[in-house]
């Protein structure tokens, strides 16, 4: 018998064994909850299979532990709600029937095996038993605990009938295998094969939810290369298999669009958990196919791609359904990924860098990580070159920055201030009296405000003064 150890939410599966008990009815924690738990993390969101009624006993747990609203779902028997940290759904136990026209099933209760047998995948089967008598201890009906340690993602029941029934579980599959770096078990692969088309009656928005996850792995491209190899990203992404096999100028980059375009994503995963910064790196180049030239002495070239591909990607975020903010953000990176590489000459003058940061605005330092994600030659000293050339444009922007800030400055107090409280005429003594001021607020002795320049003023002038009545005496 394996005993698994809960630290943080320890003390709610207690008290939801606790209600169990009061109401007299069986409560197990299952699902991804478990899954990482037996992996040696543990999460937030917590499932919890009721054998009863699972919406009374979520207004139960809301009543007696003073937890927020219950969101239910009566056709599915399901009820969520917010405990501290912690987001919390039961459901009835239940099995589970679909027509193939739909992917929302009928539904019945049944006992703890059938519920879990009607889940997506083995490694979501395990179960805990949360009773005082026996807390913690691993419930392991479907083998899911063999596939985990075997690092495999396979379905309880037929993976075809698994597919055709809920198609959205091929994208689970290929984003489990991302996330969790498993192999996808043959039959399992071969039904993803055959039912993939059934993926066109899933939603935009639960399709974006998935790649969107996929892409917050440690390392997307393995679900990037998955749907390529499966034909999923003809379905969804029919623009980046177009990327495949477009060769490239090879002192610069590997000889594959698409090849590059993934090592761009994965050098800058470990960089940023952004979904929108990883899909710029995603689609950065989206558009090389459409421009791809070839001149004599140099190769293939792709001029206006970052132009064009802004324009794609508009294109590909309305479909997907995303944030308008969002896609302006895309289009932005899209469109200027280049220009900071074209920056790196001495000649460059401070209105061309003026001109790419505020064209970039708020989304600089973003920019210059994709930038630098960009460099994915094989060639140690190149990639050393290109990155110290982005250090030397992000040097000359922050002087250039630095001298705006300086040109932007305007001393709280002025000439005509000085000369009048002092009563001396226009000459070098206010210039000197004046950069004095400056210097003082420019160091940090005194906060540019009028009052306070005003009175260093007055501590400084008697030595300035003196200078003019020697200048007087002469």
């Amino acid at each position: 018998m394996l005993i698994l150890k809960v630290k943080n939410g320890k003390k709610i599966l207690e008290k939801t064994a606790q209600l169990a008990s009061q109401l007299k009815m069986e409560v197990f924690t299952v699902g991804g909850f478990v899954r990482d738990l037996y992996l040696g993390q543990e999460g937030t969101d917590i499932d919890f299979v009721v054998l009863g009624d699972a919406m009374e006993f979520a207004q139960a747990f809301q009543k007696q532990f003073r937890s927020g609203k219950v969101v239910t779902y009566p056709r599915f028997g399901t009820a969520m709600l917010h405990y501290r940290d912690y987001k919390l759904e039961f459901v009835t136990a239940r099995s589970e029937h679909y027509d193939s026209r739909s992917r929302k099933p009928r539904v019945k209760k049944a006992d703890l095996q059938s519920d879990l047998t009607r889940r997506d995948f083995t490694i979501n089967t395990l179960a805990l038993d949360i009773t005082p008598a026996h807390f913690g201890r691993l419930i392991n009906l479907l083998h899911g605990q063999e596939d985990i340690d075997s690092k495999i993602i396979k379905t309880p029941l037929d993976p075809a009938v698994t597919f055709s029934d809920d198609p959205l579980r091929i994208l689970r599959a290929i984003r489990f295998a991302t996330v969790l770096d498993f192999q996808i078990e043959s039959n399992t692969y071969q039904a993803i094969l055959d039912t993939r088309q059934r993926l066109e009656i899933i939603s935009q928005e639960r399709i974006t939810e998935e790649l969107r996850r996929m892409l917050l792995a440690d390392q997307p491209s393995r679900g990037i290369y998955l749907m390529k190899e499966t034909g999923i990203l003809d379905i969804i992404l029919p623009e980046l298999t177009l990327l495949a096999g477009v060769d490239q100028r090879q002192d610069f980059h590997h000889k594959d669009v698409f090849d590059h375009t993934l090592q761009v994503l994965d050098n800058i995963s470990p960089k940023t958990d952004s979904f929108e910064l990883r899909m710029a790196a995603l689609l950065h180049d989206i558009a090389k196919p459409q421009t791809k030239r070839f001149v004599e002495n140099i190769g293939w070239t792709f001029h206006g791609h970052e132009d064009l591909g802004a324009r794609i990607v508009g294109e590909i975020g309305k479909r997907m359904r995303l944030p308008l903010i969002s896609i302006k953000y895309l289009q932005k990176l899209v469109r200027l990924h280049l220009r900071p590489m074209q920056l790196v000459d001495d000649s460059v003058t401070d209105s061309a860098l003026r001109r790419l940061m505020v064209e970039a605005g708020a989304e600089l330092e973003d920019l210059m990580l994709l930038c630098r994600a960009d460099i994915t030659s094989k060639n140690p000293l190149k990639v050393k070159r290109y990155l110290t050339n982005f250090d030397h444009v992000e040097k000359k922007m922050k002087e250039v920055e630095e001298r705006d800030k300086l040109r932007e400055f305007k001393l709280a107090i002025d000439g005509n201030v000085i000369m009048k409280t002092l009563d001396i005429q226009p000459g070098p003594t206010v210039g000197k009296i004046k950069d004095a001021i400056f210097n003082a607020v420019m160091e940090g002795l005194i906060p540019n405000q009028e009052e306070a320049c005003f009175q260093y003023m007055l501590t400084i002038k008697d030595d300035y003064l003196k200078e003019i009545k020697k200048i007087d005496s002469e």
